[in-house]
């Protein structure tokens, strides 16, 4: 299976909800990794566009662009910092959210799929209330009852959130996808990581019923909700207000917690994407990395892990 983004492939919770609506909150599912932000990081841009953030040794410097976790896909923002940063990288950082099935457990990432993919249609499991709200965003959307065969919840939630954001012209692709491109065309060196997407297969399955059903009702109410929340936080992110941009944060990491596995998950890619910064600093000059907000800015998030290492990090009002 080639590298994919987690978004892109049904067993993946990192896609799991969209923008939070305000008059439809759900419970808290478990406690969120990242619900607790370091609130001196949380700082409007002083400078045009995106905010960002500097990360420094002695030498070194890492720009570290904090960006949506979804946005509208081509999202239109000022580049004239980024291009400037881009001159003389020795590196581009994109964010740590690919998944690829290993060779050696291809076989048992494609077993767990087909018995996700099984026991459906969905809607014949929810009560009647329920199925009607589901059928009614299903059909705004254009899939028939068989689209969603699956008995999990969890799946079923998954794959209507995909569904969801690809009518919605919603991804969370962007802006790294346009990153790579002007970093290739600069020929500056780009670093990603995948990570094996089995595991997340199987966590699924062995999620209870009952909290994926809850991941489920969420994902509906936002379904029938809409993308204004997620268009709004986008505006606010190209315009650097932080604070506004991170009404939009509240995306995967409460579903991924749920999974038998998620917690340790969300822990090795902040690990990973931290480590890959203080990396890059080894080099004299300066570097480039993306981070998502949310795990950027919160407590034993990302920054919060360079400066516990000694590294300066200066804020979006410093500049």
């Amino acid at each position: 299976m080639p590298v994919l983004n987690r978004f892109a492939v049904l067993a993946l919770i990192a896609g799991f909800c969209a923008a939070p609506v305000a008059a439809q909150v759900p419970p808290p599912l478990v406690d969120d990794p990242d619900a607790t932000l370091v609130e001196e990081l949380v700082v409007t841009a002083r400078l045009p566009g995106p905010a960002w953030w500097k990360v420094s040794d002695a030498d070194t410097t890492v720009y570290v662009l904090g960006v949506p976790s979804i946005a509208p896909k081509r999202m239109q923002w000022d580049r004239g910092v980024f291009e400037r940063r881009l001159q003389g990288a020795n590196v581009v950082i994109l964010p740590f959210v690919n998944v690829r099935a290993k060779a050696a457990g291809s076989v048992g990432t494609a077993f767990n799929l087909l018995r996700i993919r099984t026991g459906g249609p969905f809607e014949a499991k929810l009560d009647p209330a329920t199925r009607a709200r589901f059928v009614a965003v299903r059909t705004r959307l254009g899939y028939d009852a068989k689209h969603y065969n699956t008995a999990n919840p969890l799946a079923a939630g998954v794959q209507l959130a995909i569904d969801y954001r690809d009518k919605s012209q919603l991804t969370n692709m962007d802006p790294a996808k346009l990153v790579r491109l002007l970093a290739q065309q600069k020929k500056v060196k780009v670093l990603e990581k995948s990570y094996d997407l089995g595991p997340q297969l199987g966590g699924i399955l062995r999620t209870p019923p009952a909290t994926g059903r809850i991941c489920f009702d969420e994902v509906l109410a936002q379904a029938e909700a809409g993308p204004g929340v997620t268009l709004a936080a986008a505006r606010a992110w190209a315009a650097g207000d932080v604070r506004a941009a991170l009404d939009n944060e509240r995306t995967y990491e409460r579903c991924l917690a749920v999974i038998t596995g998620g917690r340790s998950y969300d822990e090795r890619t902040k690990a990973d994407e931290a480590a890959a910064i203080a990396n890059a600093l080894k080099t004299p000059g300066h570097a480039i990395a993306l981070v998502p907000l949310r795990p950027l800015l919160a407590q034993n998030g990302v920054l919060d892990r360079l400066i516990a290492q000694g590294f300066t990090v200066k804020t979006p009002g410093e500049e």
